[in-house]
């Protein structure tokens, strides 16, 4: 076997189980609402999370909180939390965090957003349909942050280290 085919060997991932982790739908102002002239403002909220349940297997968290407000006052309050659990054997260092934050997330979503179209329908609101959102780039935006905040602390670690001599 060659060097590529043995690392195509030892790196695999796979999908053990999608499902529904937590679901939130609350209309404060219903049915009051219905009566004034729809105006959305929408705002949504991405959050992802993963943890290690055993040995290269994790389960990885995508919550949406989809808030919409009519006239300032908030017509509905969306929140879904799809979750998965995956196997990465193989995978450290940026290739897991990759995975674990971008890669998983992007398979959690298309069913994250039918979860709250079909509850924003269930409660006989405008139908919401939501793009597509780009994981990858949050992920790296994410990761840029990161070192920034780390270089910044490096620095500020650096120069409180010349005051003290």
């Amino acid at each position: 076997m060659t060097e590529q085919s043995n690392a195509q060997q030892s790196h695999s991932f796979s999908i053990q189980r999608l499902y529904i982790k937590d679901v939130s739908f609350e209309t404060p102002n219903v049915p009051h609402i219905f009566q004034k002239e729809w105006k959305p403002d929408v705002n949504l909220e991405i959050n992802t999370s993963s943890q290690l349940i055993t040995d290269e297997i994790y389960e990885v968290s995508l919550r949406l909180t989809l808030t919409t407000k009519s006239n300032d006052e908030i017509a509905y309050i969306c929140e879904v939390t799809q979750a998965g659990i995956f196997s990465m054997v193989g995978f450290s260092g940026n290739q897991l965090q990759h995975c674990l934050g971008a890669f998983c997330p992007n398979i959690l979503f298309p069913y994250a957003r039918e979860a709250i179209s079909s509850l924003v329908n269930k409660g006989t609101f405008q139908t919401v349909n939501l793009e597509p959102v780009n994981f990858d780039a949050l992920f790296m935006n994410y990761v840029q942050q990161q070192n920034n905040a780390n270089h910044t602390a490096d620095s500020q670690q650096a120069n409180n280290g010349e005051h003290l001599q």
